[in-house]
């Protein structure tokens, strides 16, 4: 590959032999690494179905802006090659002006595809389906449907499973595997070896539902259906693997107060002002969250002057009540995106957290009282009242981290039904938001346990 980039930079004569016996995926690789300005420049010097191989790989990353760099014959002639799926998708990434000057190029037919399909939302199954698909008529036998198939093949992109349909309507009456129809016998009606009232999607489903779905029943295709029961299409597994692998990278990025368009491309390839301006957004919100923690202490002002030794501690209970939020936030959210809990489950995630978070307070409580008391056998340090400092403690911890744990667990519940992604609320805004709650929590109990004494 540096042999290619040397002579890219030289000259690009050459450059159709130098790639002709690269695989597409490893090809893919190289145009990755490469300029906007280079990776045309090698695309346009590759043949067309060459090309095509190299745009089919899910590798391949700036899909849109690379094909808004080509010639729009020449665009126009790779995306015709593509899957209805992954033609819309690259299509959906090219901007306004570049979509016009490309679109017109395409066949009538292929054009019409796109538009219909871009009509659809984005994460959704109609947005990510293939709407290449082998129909069967109920009337068929086994060895008409097999003839059918063969004459059909090489114009669909993959055939997983065929759908029996009704001709005028086009209800789905029920599937067909490959291999049932090979098993079968060849004057069988194709209805009775058909699985009837397969599992399907409606168009407008979330990626992450059909995702889910394909995964619970171990399919490798599920048919999308429209409102009236029509066939438009089927999001195959390869497609699945594809939202997991954004929903995941996504998540993660949220889960750390990052967005999510900040890695669009490779760390190191991505700008770092673009990185920057990503990230800004979010600590800035985080910092002026944590400015109320201030304003909190500054309520407590004078019991701080009073009992300097309980600013000793703010640290520690501020932590463990963030610590214990994002612990509860990251379990929710994860049996959330794999459908393990609903929103319809929050009085026991509720009752099952305030035992966990009485539990862990008292754990971690009890360690601070131990290591108070500990330490003030060899030394002054908390005072003469470090009893009272010591139990103030424990009982602080316990409210801080059951509040944490209630907070944590509940406010992606709380997201998930304003409509909201839930993985926003974990990590920096749960830690954020007990620290301001736990702060109050700490000197509301130890004006409580020391008033009379260092209050």
């Amino acid at each position: 590959m540096e042999r290619i980039r040397l002579r890219l930079e030289d000259s690009v004569v050459g450059i159709g032999e130098a790639v002709a016996e690269l695989p597409a995926a490893d090809l893919a690789d190289l145009v990755n690494e490469l300029t906007l300005h280079e990776a045309a420049t090698v695309t346009t010097l590759l043949p067309v179905p060459r090309a095509i191989e190299v745009f089919d790989q899910p590798t391949l990353r700036r899909r849109g802006a690379i094909m808004e760099e080509l010639d729009p014959g020449r665009a126009a002639q790779i995306l015709e090659g593509l899957s209805a799926d992954e033609r819309t998708d690259i299509v959906r990434q090219m901007q306004d002006h570049a979509r016009r000057r490309c679109m017109p190029k395409m066949s009538p037919a292929g054009q019409a595809e796109v538009e219909r399909l871009l009509r659809y939302p984005p994460r959704t199954a109609g947005a990510i389906m293939t709407t290449e698909f082998v129909r069967l008529d109920p009337t068929m036998k086994v060895g008409e449907a097999l003839r059918h198939i063969r004459s059909v093949a090489r114009e669909k992109e993959s055939i997983y499973a065929c759908y029996v349909m009704e001709p005028d309507t086009g209800k789905l009456l029920g599937a067909v595997s490959l291999r049932n129809l090979v098993m079968a016998e060849l004057e069988q009606p194709v209805t009775e070896v058909m699985t009837r009232k397969p599992v399907t999607v409606n168009a407008l489903d979330d990626q992450e539902g059909v995702a889910a779905k394909i995964a619970k029943y171990n399919l490798l295709a599920i048919p999308v259906i429209e409102q009236d029961g029509g066939v438009v299409g089927f999001v195959t597994v390869d497609d699945v693997i594809d939202v997991m692998i954004q929903e995941g990278t996504e998540d993660a990025l949220k889960m750390g107060a990052v967005e999510p368009g900040a890695l669009d491309e490779p760390y190191i390839a991505t700008p770092f002002w673009s990185l920057i301006r990503k990230r800004a957004g979010w600590l800035i919100i985080l910092f002026l969250s944590e400015m109320l923690t201030a304003t909190a202490m500054g309520r407590f002002e004078d019991e701080i002057s009073r009992a300097v030794v309980l600013a000793l501690f703010v640290p520690l209970i501020i932590s463990s009540g963030g610590n214990s939020g994002s612990q509860a936030a990251s379990l929710i959210i994860r049996a959330l995106a794999v459908g393990e809990l609903t929103i319809r489950d929050w009085w026991r995630v509720m009752r099952r957290e305030v035992l966990a978070g009485l539990v862990l307070g008292s754990i971690l409580g009890f360690v601070g009282f131990l290591r108070i008391t500990l330490w003030s056998l060899v030394s002054p340090l908390y005072g003469p009242h470090w009893p009272l400092v010591a139990i103030t403690i424990w009982l602080s911890l316990i409210g801080v981290v059951l509040w944490g744990t209630l907070s944590g667990s509940l406010l992606p519940i709380v997201l998930k039904r304003a409509g909201l992604d839930p993985a926003v609320s974990s990590a920096p805004f749960v830690a954020t938001l007990v620290d301001v709650t736990g702060i109050i929590i700490y000197f509301s109990v130890a004006a409580v346990i020391m008033r009379g004494t260092l209050l």
